[in-house]
């Protein structure tokens, strides 16, 4: 980008904990007393979308500099890569732009990384509707339910909490929020871990995705090891 002209600073990576954001069920009791449902970290990446130095940059440019700026980092769609999604449909990408040069030099071959990524992290909707009516899953859904109904929340599954997390804070100040997303929170791991819920969950999604993705075992084997030659990369950089 400074090649090119312009200044660019990364945006921050996720840490550890905020990684942890949006799993089905929450089952760490620790992480659920200090983060309740990561509302902390949907604050400080709004803010960072808003502020960061980045961001606040490519604002100020004059128009066509701002033009010159996106085709520089993202390149055009004149010369794409696309690729067939496993669920249907299909992706396409610039082939230029400092974005896909830097992937190219992290990755390797960018065209085979992108096809690779896109087919291994689209695979869900394949197995997710038959993950869900799994008797092992609704079994242990059923048992957590009881628990929470035991505990003065009667939520019949986790996904339930998601759909009305937003009601249940209505009118309250983002601590207060944070204060009694928190304590529900950790009544949720609780019962989580009494009945094995995120363990259960974790298991059968792992047994059902590695199903299916062994319908795409090239795209799998080239996913993973260019991921690896990209790390051992990166620490080289």
């Amino acid at each position: 980008m400074q090649r090119q002209g312009f200044r660019y600073w990364p945006l921050p990576v996720p840490s550890v904990p905020a990684r942890k954001v949006g799993a089905y069920v929450v089952d760490d009791v620790a992480w659920a007393r200090q983060y309740g449902y990561g509302r902390s970290f949907d604050s400080a990446a709004q803010k960072a979308n808003r502020d960061h130095p980045n961001i606040t940059y490519v604002k100020a440019l004059p128009r066509k500099e701002r033009v010159r700026y996106s085709r520089a980092l993202d390149g055009t769609f004149t010369h794409t890569i696309t690729t067939e999604l496993p669920s249907g449909g299909s992706v396409r990408t610039p082939r230029g732009g400092c974005s896909a040069q830097a992937r190219e030099q992290l990755h390797g071959d960018y065209a085979t990384w992108f096809r690779a990524k896109k087919t291994m992290t689209s695979l869900t909707p394949l197995y997710l509707p038959r993950l869900l009516k799994d008797e092992r899953l609704t079994r242990t859904v059923a048992a957590w339910a009881r628990c929470m109904k035991t505990a003065g929340r009667p939520f019949q599954s986790p996904d339930a909490i998601r759909r009305e997390r937003e009601t249940l804070i209505r009118g309250m100040s983002e601590s207060q929020a944070l204060r009694s997303e928190s304590t529900l929170a950790v009544t949720e791991a609780e019962c989580a871990q009494q009945t094995s819920l995120g363990k259960t969950a974790r298991a059968l999604e792992a047994e059902y995705r590695d199903k299916v993705a062994r319908r795409y075992a090239e795209e799998c084997t080239a996913y993973r090891q260019m991921r690896l030659s990209a790390l051992a990369r990166a620490r080289n950089l």
